[in-house]
């Protein structure tokens, strides 16, 4: 009974112990991490300082961004011009027009020398290089290599990809979010997946391919996703802060839909993807021929 109730004892004792992660300061307009005691663990010396998943911190230093964690450590020197989080958990680093990707341990997912790395339905990422699509998984792993012309989502269970002016459609048959598999030759042969090629019928498209006008509008509002994280984040940095507190004060509200209008027209005239793309793809080559 004894060693029971030390037993009991001990778990509630486990319990109750908290490994409270570092806090946020600012001094002078700066910012740096106390622990739970007020203890400085990083001095207040960067311009920016948000959360990156659990263990990491998106760091700006003077005009450049990078990564450390919980320690003070830095995981990813700061030379990167640009910095956007995705998912709260993977940091998007950029050098020029050229952008990488990066977990909160610093470790290199995707290496910077992507012109776009977009998120993907059935954790999936879009990347574009050399003016070609790709699809990777959230390893960095390739599914789909970069030589596509285009690729987008209009579904959680829908791909549509287009190579050498012929489009497919890949489907998911039970409806649920599209996964694809590393192994895409697989796909063949799996009963799980249908993949049809897109017949453009006068009449029935909108010019973007051949895809339908429920399609298209459906592209068209897929700008909506990366344009509310991306506003989200930007106000979060134009705070400098942890993101939690900044949300908790309210302060940004009045500039959501200001920031979010800009966010979403950015996504919209997108050069190369984008639901205006084929549009323009068409254009330009009505106007070389």
């Amino acid at each position: 009974m004894k060693k029971l109730s030390l037993l009991i004892l001990s778990l509630i004792i486990l319990q109750n112990i908290s490994f409270a992660e570092p806090m946020v300061f600012s001094n002078d307009g700066q910012f740096g991490l106390k622990d739970e005691k007020g203890n400085i663990i990083v001095d207040a010396e960067y311009k920016k300082l948000i959360r990156l998943g659990e263990t990491g911190w998106l760091i700006q230093d003077g005009t450049k961004f990078g990564i450390m964690n919980d320690s003070g450590k830095i995981l990813v020197e700061p030379k990167y011009n640009s910095a956007d989080r995705v998912l709260g958990k993977f940091a998007k680093l950029g050098k020029g027009d050229k952008y990488g990707l990066f977990d909160e341990q610093g470790f290199e997912v995707l290496p910077v020398q992507y012109s776009s790395i977009d998120l993907l339905f059935g954790g999936m990422f879009l990347t574009c290089k050399n003016y070609k699509y790709g699809v990777t998984d959230f390893n960095g792993q390739p599914i789909l290599d970069n030589i596509f012309d285009d690729i987008y989502m209009p579904k959680p269970n829908q791909m549509i990809i287009v190579y050498n002016g012929r489009q497919f459609e890949i489907e998911g048959v039970s409806g649920q979010e599209l996964i694809l598999p590393a192994d895409i030759q697989s796909m063949r042969d799996n009963s799980n997946f249908t993949i049809t090629e897109l017949i453009s019928k006068p009449g029935v498209t909108t010019g973007y391919y051949g895809v339908t006008a429920t399609n298209y509008f459906l592209k068209l509002f897929s700008s909506i996703s990366p344009a509310y994280e991306e506003t989200i984040d930007e106000l979060m940095f134009s705070k400098g802060a942890d993101a939690a507190s900044v949300i908790m004060k309210f302060s940004w509200l009045p500039r959501f839909p200001f920031v979010y209008a800009k966010k979403y027209y950015q996504n919209l005239v997108a050069p190369n993807n984008g639901p205006l793309s084929g549009v323009k793809s068409n254009l330009k080559k009505e106007l070389m021929d």
